[in-house]
């Protein structure tokens, strides 16, 4: 009888500190549980899930240049330019095409790139070639025609122009074709050319 009474007084005073103990255990599991993110919220780490994402360092793209571009400096500092930078790009001026007098520079045609296996590749860096009904290239030109526009003494628009063309050498003998071009020849001279003028290079781009 004594062993009966003195378990149930245990049983009695033990409830209170259960029912405390379990609360807190709820408790503790709301906190836990208000501190898991949402799905897709990475909180400051951005470069996983749903954030920022992984860029692996790669820049964002450039825009191209505006072309003309506006030069501030003389017309003829601009033409010896023009001429210094296809000289250092391996281009040879077309005297009987250009007019300096009218401040138009043209360049004779450019064979960039040779060879079966990768003339393809290289023509499609510069041109659209899958309008073109033509396969098999086996070499790549292309002619650029300079422009300088004067607006006043000290200064000037120039607009660059490129021709692309593919050669395919068939049963009836080698045949060039002219591409449009997606101007990236005409992006790489105008760099060149802000360089030379202003001995720095495009303004968001680094050597």
């Amino acid at each position: 009888m004594k062993f009966a009474v003195a378990l149930l007084i245990v049983i009695l005073t033990s409830a209170p500190a259960w029912s405390q103990g379990k609360g807190g255990d709820k408790q503790s599991e709301r906190v836990r549980d208000n501190g898991i993110r949402q799905a897709g919220d990475n909180g400051t780490k951005t470069d996983v899930g749903s954030g920022r994402g992984m860029d692996f360092g790669r820049a964002p793209a450039l825009p191209p240049l505006p072309n003309p571009y506006r030069f501030s400096a003389k017309r003829d500092v601009i033409l010896k330019a023009i001429t210094d930078v296809m000289r250092d790009r391996n281009l040879i001026v077309d005297e009987a095409a250009s007019k300096p007098a009218d401040g138009i520079i043209v360049s004779q045609p450019y064979t960039f790139i040779k060879g079966a296996v990768v003339t393809q590749a290289e023509l499609g860096r510069y041109a659209d070639i899958s309008t073109s009904i033509a396969r098999g290239w086996t070499r790549g030109r292309y002619t650029i025609t300079v422009e300088v526009q004067p607006i006043d003494g000290n200064s000037a628009n120039v607009a660059v122009n490129a021709k692309i063309e593919g050669r395919t050498d068939g049963a009836t003998g080698a045949e060039w074709t002219t591409l449009n071009t997606v101007g990236l020849v005409e992006e790489e001279f105008l760099s060149a050319l802000i360089e030379n003028i202003t001995g720095a290079p495009p303004p968001g781009r680094s050597q």
